[in-house]
């Protein structure tokens, strides 16, 4: 019954004008690839009346660029629901360059009435802050399993009983699938090449179709009968120590407060809805030890490049 009423709303039109004439917001969900994002906005464009507004779902690509490519930059967002929406409650919005208060306004207001949670990215950065979060996570988990020799399984049981998330950063990669992460990965790292440090991995994965879940292997292999989690424990737990990944997640979280993206509470927020972190990640962090986490950049630095150096922000809470 609720399923009929919910069909009953649904009313779907091929014809592009047909469908936006009497709109005020259309939210667009094609494939992430920024020609054929454009085309469409060129269609809509002159379809569309001048007020009505446009939001993109992208999950990585530039809002500003998108937006600049219509004649109202100032009606345009970033509106980013995550999989599966009907489960997820967060949704981020994230205005560009020319977006106007009112436009971000509004559409915090549309998502409440969504029944979602809105999280604000102040600013259109790579990745904005799930993914800025999330993406270099999985290469810095490759990474630590290069530098330390630990299984998939160690470090996955250490980011779920010692990080507190839901799952291992493995099994949550193979559950987002490779294909996610590698057009993720090359979108952000097209964008600033400070933000990934790429594992080779990732990229020969998506080659082989390895990706995850939905093709039967990525990182683990999985049974075409049923789903089935990894067995990961607290005593696997105890042989890897994560603080390489937390010290990668945080420095990031840093980069979107000090660069004015964000601020802890928008992240921790994030965090909860969108990675279903159990603990917030500052009060994991203080745990550990601000001033441990900045050493062990450092040290990463010191060994691997500027790319681990710590941020401002962090160095002042140490």
């Amino acid at each position: 019954e609720e399923g009929d009423a919910i069909f009953s709303r649904i009313t779907p039109i091929v014809d592009l004008n047909d469908a936006v004439k009497d709109a005020e917001l259309v939210i667009e969900v094609v494939p992430e690839i920024m020609d054929l994002k454009k085309q469409v906005y060129a269609e809509l464009d002159k379809a569309a009346k001048p007020e009505v507004v446009f939001a993109s779902n992208t999950s990585t690509l530039p809002i500003t660029e998108i937006a600049n490519t219509t004649s109202r930059p100032d009606k345009f967002i970033g509106i980013h629901f995550f999989n599966p929406p009907q489960l997820m409650k967060l949704v981020e919005v994230i205005p560009g360059e020319k977006t106007s208060q009112e436009i971000t306004e509004m559409t915090q207001e549309f998502v409440k009435s969504v029944n979602k949670q809105a999280v604000l990215c102040r600013k259109d950065v790579p990745g904005f802050i799930i993914n800025r979060l999330f993406i270099p996570m999985v290469h810095e988990a490759c990474y630590l399993q290069d530098r330390t020799g630990a299984t998939l399984e160690e470090i996955d049981s250490a980011v779920k009983f010692k990080l507190g998330f839901p799952m291992g950063i493995f099994e949550l990669a193979d559950f987002t699938g490779m294909d996610v992460i590698h057009k993720a990965t090359v979108e952000m790292h097209l964008r600033d090449k400070k933000v990934i440090n790429p594992h080779s991995t990732v990229e020969k994965m998506f080659d082989e179709k390895k990706l995850g879940q939905k093709s039967g292997e990525g990182y683990y292999k999985y049974s075409d009968d049923k789903y089935e989690r990894v067995e990961l424990s607290e005593e696997l737990a105890e042989k890897c120590n994560p603080i390489q990944l937390v010290a990668n997640i945080l420095n990031n979280a840093a980069w979107l407060i000090t660069n004015g993206a964000s601020d802890i509470e928008e992240i921790e927020k994030a965090c909860k809805l969108g990675l279903g972190l159990r603990k917030p990640l500052f009060e994991t962090a203080k745990e550990i030890g601000i001033k441990n986490i900045v050493d062990e950049l450092n040290k990463l630095a010191e060994e691997y490049g500027e790319f681990y150096k710590p941020d401002p922000l962090l160095e002042s809470m140490s």
